[in-house]
């Protein structure tokens, strides 16, 4: 993990007049270990088998407590669920595509979606504070092939998607 992710949140901590845990420790590590968008349930997942005292209700707990410190924000991809996303601290500008038959999420920035952002926040007299676009889309492996590795993938590991047309 980010020695700046683990000093804000100290900071936070403390400030919070909370301390810090293994338990805790155990979940920050998870969530920064990958770059991947999570659910708090897949999350829990991933530090129920390395650390089985660890309870669902803390993972919960931590990732409000992360998403407050400003270090996770959270995000709709629309699955039916929140999903966490650990990437937007070294990219804050950066939106996602969404595949609305697989579930891929691909994210991107764009320079001029940026300009075009400030531009029309200015003009309408506000201030960014942060952007975040979700475009839905169908992606190029099942509309040319017929087949997609990761809507196989999908279905196999029992997710259900929400297909909006």
């Amino acid at each position: 993990m980010d020695a700046t992710v683990q000093s804000r949140l100290d900071d936070f901590i403390r400030r919070k007049g909370m301390r810090r845990t293994a338990q805790r420790e155990v979940i920050v590590a998870a969530v920064f270990s990958k770059d991947e968008h999570f659910s708090a349930e897949e999350l829990y997942g991933r530090v129920s088998t390395s650390a089985a005292n660890t309870s669902r209700a803390t993972v919960y707990r931590t990732l409000g407590l992360l998403v407050e410190a400003g270090l996770l924000r959270e995000i709709d991809l629309g699955d039916d669920q929140t999903t966490y996303d650990p990437n937007f601290l070294d990219k804050p500008a950066h939106n996602h595509l969404v595949c609305i038959d697989c579930g891929r999420v691909v994210e991107f920035e764009d320079a001029q979606l940026e300009g075009l952002t400030a531009s029309m926040t200015r003009r309408l007299g506000f201030e960014p504070i942060r952007q975040s676009l979700k475009v839905e889309a169908t992606c190029e492996q099942l509309r040319n092939h017929g087949r997609c590795p990761n809507l196989i993938a999908t279905r196999l590991s029992g997710k259900r998607l929400r297909r909006k047309r």
